[in-house]
This record gives structure tokens, C-alpha cells and sequence, in this order.
């Protein structure tokens, strides 16, 4: 465990610590053992309790963190919403979540857990509705401070954007605590384009310094995501071959298997880049091509290598995209994207799928393709990162009879978390015949039960402790925004119509020929694509039956990814 100390200044606000002018990050020591605020009073304001957001992800990270030790003893969670709700109808909506979160802990730790949470009504910009509820904590703090402890408060606003300036105004007259740290986590969407976004960035400003700030975008506490700092700069054999004199390209897929269902209308008005693109998949992909930092426990270099590299890429060309709609798929069982009861616009351009290339002008990146492909309705579940090297050279006179698939490293950030390396290797028998295989590390067959916390936990817990080195800093997000917004606007501009797909296949085909187009190896993707889906592959492969019901257990949420392979293969 670690803990640091925050210096404070004087010429800021109170309790915030004392920040290099230059890029917006605190000054931190750290000191390995015990937590720093683990004997102090927290007060935790759940600013949109009523919603599915705060059910399903923020209480049971919550509890996670409660029943790992990672709370005080002295916490409250107050539960803020404009719903009418009871302390017993808050908890009997959050029971269920907080078992499936933790179904092994004890029942007294569900009874203590319960006994921090209650609910409070109010407007969300209303100063009055909100002070009452300080006015409250300030009774439970005063009574568990005694004379030496800290009193923090975090504030989490599970909220729309549009309410965003308003909360923060209300928290500003009435919400800051003068005995320790105040910090807001704000969850996505960070604005709608470059403007919105400047502009909510704007609103902000008036009442709080980027210091009380930690924008959450969940990617960034996933664990693969989190390994990328050790696996690149960890291991001494990469960092050689981490450039464009040996990798041919790179491709970023986020693949999901089923469609909006329900959720049309939402969607619609953000499409598959505002929602997954300019966020989770550029987020990746900075950590995986920034230079080196000072440290990768100092969140200010962390974070200043990931603008540093998001200021290279170069504008995303119309002619480096393709974008995709999926129809039903050819048994009629699942319907188009255009057949969801929520969406009212049928004649909607809206792209559930896009594939472009992003290209880095730098030493290291120059001449690398970057291909980001992110879909819904597709054939299968996956988030990873693919490294392809280029071919090796004199092959086809060393090997003259054989052909040489292109190593590749492949991240698995989700599900089944695993890094491994297709590496060829002579095929057993009497026969020098190359054949590839994988080196792997699968994390569930490698370190079998250990518990893997959900990525809410890891980065409330990043907030509890003042590290803003796995959030989104002001400077990163426009930079963020204004590489996305002008294919945006050009999109919606040209009217550009989506190729479509059907439901449960590959998306557009077109894909697959963009990326032959810009480098990746055509003989490599005809391989993989004859050997199908590795998850198939290792557990035998599905039946188009049998990984329907995978996909409708998923839906559900009846049981994790693992539990629903394993459930497959058994």
C-alpha cells in the first residue's frame, strides 16, 4: 500500500496541494505503507444515487473498497438524488449489486457497509438542498474527528453533463472541507466536441483548480490497461523493438456482440466514436505509444507523456475511414440498428461501427499505421491492442517452400486478460516446417482465483489517495477532442451514409480492406480469420447456438464472460 502526503499553498484554494503551474499536476511524496487518509473522517456524496450508474458501479466499488480495508473507520455515503427514496429502498436497490460485486464477503460486512449508506433528496444545482445535507455531515464529522483527524469529502457525480456546472457551483458555496482534501470524479461524457467540451471545462473553472478535479474514464483502472506502464517499460527486450524500424503496424479493436437494444435513442445522439473512440480506445492507445515518464507513480509525467503523444497525431484523413450500421441478421432473429423501439429517427446515419487510421508524426511512430476499429452487433466480445512486426527478412529464401505468418503481440484487455506473442516454430515430426504458435500468459489459467478488482475500485481508490496519474487531465481532453471533432463534423457535414453489416458478423467488409490498404499483412488476417475466434479456438468452437445463448447470457448479466466460456467448454 502507499500513501502520500500533499503539500499545501497558500496562494490556492484550501486543502488543495501545491501544483506545478506548468502542466496542473500536485507535487506528491510517497511513502509505502499505510494509507494517508486511512485515519481520517471521509464523507462521501453520491451525487445521482437514484441512477443505474451508481447501482451497478460506484456503491459496489464502494463496497469493494470497505471490505478490503481501504475506507476509515469514520465514512459516510450520503446517497443525493431528486427521486424519493427511503435509507431502506437505497439499500434494497444496491443489495443485489453489492453481492454480485463481492459474493464472498462475510454478512457482517454487508450490515456495516449498509449502515454508511443513506439517502438524501435534493435538487441537483440547488445550494439550499445540497447544504442541508453538508449541514448533516458536518454533525457526523465533528463527532468522529476528535482532535487530530482530517475530515475529506468526495463527491461522485453519477449525473448527466448538462448538470454538471450546476453541482459543482452548489458544492463550491456549500461543500468544501476546511480540515482536508475536497475532490469531485466526474464520469464521462467530457463534452460532445471540442467546443462543449472547452465550454464545460470553462464552467468548471469559475469554482474549482484542475486539483479538485479527477475526470473518470473506466478504461484507465482496467487491468490490462493499468499492466501496459510495467509490460512496455518493465522489460528490457521491448523497448528496442518498440518502433517503426520492426512494427509494421498497430491495430486497436473494441468489439461488442450484441447492439443497442433499448438504448437507440441514447446512442443516436453519440455514435460508436463519441462513445468508445475519443475516449477508451485513444486512451489505450496512448499509453501503449507515449515516450518513457520520469515515473510511473507520478501522475503529472505520466499524464504529460500521453498529451506529449496525443499532440503528434496527425488530422484523420475522410479516405482513412470507414464507417458501419448493422442490419438484422440473416435468420431475422436479431433486428437492425434501425428496428430499436428507442430510436425516432429511422432514416438515422449513425455510425455502430468505425474503423479509421491514426498516424503519429514522431520519431518513434512515423510511417505506423495506428487502425482503430471499435463495433457493436459484432461476432464476438474483445477489446485488445495487436502489435504486427514486419516480415522477416530473407525469408523467402531461407524458408522457400513455407510461408511466414508476421509476429504478433497481442493485449487482451477484455474479457480473459492475457498478453501473448504468435511466434513461429518448427511443427513436431521429422519435417522442418514452420508453423505459428502463442506464448502466453493468460491471467485467469496463470494466477487462477486471485481476486481482480473491478476498474471503478482501483480508480476510487487512485482518488482517496490523490494520484490524478489514471484521470483525464484538461489539456489532454481537448487535445483528445480535436483530433476527433473535425472527421465529426466532416461525417455529419458530407452525410456520409454507413456501409452495413449484418448482425453478429465482422462488420463491413470494407474494413478488412482498409486495413490490407495501410499495412496490415493480408496473408496474417486470412489466417487468423480461417482459424477463428481464440476464444473459440481454446475452448472448442461454438455453435452458432451455443454462442447465441453466450451473448444473450452476457446481455442479461447473468454471469461473467469466464463463467460463460467456461460453462461452453464444460
Amino acid at each position: 500500500a502507499k500513501y502520500r502526503i500533499l503539500e499545501s499553498k497558500a496562494l490556492l484554494p484550501p486543502q488543495l496541494p501545491c501544483r506545478n503551474m506548468m502542466n496542473g499536476d500536485h507535487k506528491e511524496h510517497e511513502i509505502h505503507g499505510v494509507e494517508s487518509y486511512i485515519d481520517d473522517v471521509l464523507t462521501v456524496v453520491v451525487i445521482g444515487a437514484s441512477g443505474d450508474l451508481a447501482k451497478k458501479k460506484t456503491y459496489p466499488a464502494l463496497y469493494t473498497l470497505f471490505v478490503k480495508g481501504f475506507l476509515p473507520e469514520n465514512t459516510k455515503i450520503y446517497g443525493y438524488a431528486r427521486s424519493k427514496k427511503t435509507d431502506k429502498e437505497l439499500h434494497e436497490r444496491i443489495t443485489p449489486f453489492l453481492k454480485k460485486e463481492q459474493p464472498h464477503a462475510e454478512e457482517q460486512d454487508m450490515k456495516e457497509f449498509l449502515e454508511m449508506c443513506v439517502y438524501r433528496r435534493g435538487q441537483y444545482g440547488s445550494a439550499e438542498d445540497l447544504g442541508k445535507v453538508v449541514e448533516e455531515a458536518s454533525k457526523f464529522e465533528a463527532k468522529a474527528k476528535g482532535n487530530s483527524k482530517k475530515v475529506n469529502r468526495l463527491f461522485y457525480f453519477a449525473i448527466p453533463p448538462s448538470v454538471y456546472a450546476d453541482v459543482a457551483a452548489a458544492i463550491h458555496e456549500v461543500g468544501i472541507s476546511k480540515e482536508g482534501f475536497t475532490r469531485m470524479i466526474i464520469e464521462k461524457p467530457f463534452g460532445h466536441d471540442l467546443d462543449s467540451a472547452k465550454e464545460l471545462s470553462k464552467k468548471l473553472e469559475k469554482h474549482f483548480t484542475e486539483e479538485y478535479i479527477f475526470r473518470i474514464d473506466h478504461y484507465l483502472g482496467k487491468e490490462m490497461v493499468q499492466n501496459m506502464l510495467v509490460l512496455r517499460f518493465g522489460n528490457v527486450f521491448f523497448e528496442p523493438l518498440w518502433n517503426n524500424k520492426y512494427i509494421d503496424c498497430v491495430y486497436i479493436s473494441f468489439k461488442e456482440p450484441f447492439g443497442t437494444e433499448g438504448r437507440g435513442g441514447y446512442f443516436d445522439n453519440n455514435g460508436i466514436i463519441r462513445d468508445v473512440m475519443q475516449n477508451h480506445l485513444l486512451q489505450a492507445l496512448a499509453l501503449f505509444a507515449m515516450e518513457p515518464p520520469v515515473s510511473i507513480d507520478d501522475g503529472g509525467s505520466v499524464r504529460n507523456e500521453k498529451t506529449k503523444l496525443l499532440k503528434s497525431i496527425q488530422p484523420i484523413k475522410l479516405s482513412e475511414v470507414v464507417v458501419g450500421q448493422y442490419v438484422g441478421s440473416k435468420d431475422g432473429k436479431k433486428p437492425g440498428y434501425k428496428d430499436d423501439e428507442t430510436l425516432k429517427n429511422k432514416d438515422s446515419i449513425t455510425p455502430t461501427f468505425c474503423s479509421a487510421v491514426l498516424r503519429i508524426c514522431n520519431q518513434r511512430w512515423d510511417g505506423v499505421p495506428f487502425i482503430m476499429r471499435a463495433g457493436k452487433a459484432l461476432n464476438q466480445r474483445k477489446v485488445e491492442i495487436r502489435v504486427q512486426f514486419k516480415k522477416v527478412p530473407g525469408a523467402p529464401k531461407m524458408f522457400p517452400d513455407d510461408y511466414l505468418p508476421r509476429n504478433e503481440l497481442v493485449i487482451r484487455l477484455q474479457p480473459n486478460e492475457s498478453v501473448y506473442m504468435r511466434t513461429n516454430v518448427k511443427a513436431p515430426g521429422l519435417m522442418t516446417q514452420p508453423v505459428q504458435n502463442e506464448l502466453d500468459l493468460t491471467y485467469k489459467t496463470r494466477y487462477g482465483n486471485v481476486d481482480n478488482p473491478s476498474a471503478y475500485s482501483r480508480l476510487i481508490l487512485e482518488v482517496l489517495r490523490g494520484n490524478q496519474g489514471a484521470f483525464v487531465r484538461k489539456d489532454e481532453l481537448h487535445r483528445a477532442w480535436e483530433i476527433f471533432t473535425p472527421l465529426l463534423q466532416e461525417l455529419e457535414e458530407k452525410k456520409v451514409k454507413p456501409v452495413p453489416y449484418e448482425y453478429g458478423g465482422r462488420g463491413p467488409k470494407e474494413s478488412d480492406d482498409l486495413a490490407i490498404k495501410v499495412g496490415y499483412d493480408a496473408n496474417t488476417l486470412k489466417l487468423r480469420l480461417k482459424a477463428g475466434p481464440r476464444d473459440n479456438r481454446q475452448g472448442g468452437k461454438y455453435t452458432q447456438q451455443e454462442f447465441a445463448a453466450y451473448v444473450d447470457k452476457l446481455q442479461t448479466e447473468e454471469v461473467t464472460p469466464a463463467e460463460a466460456d467456461a460453462e461452453h467448454k464444460m
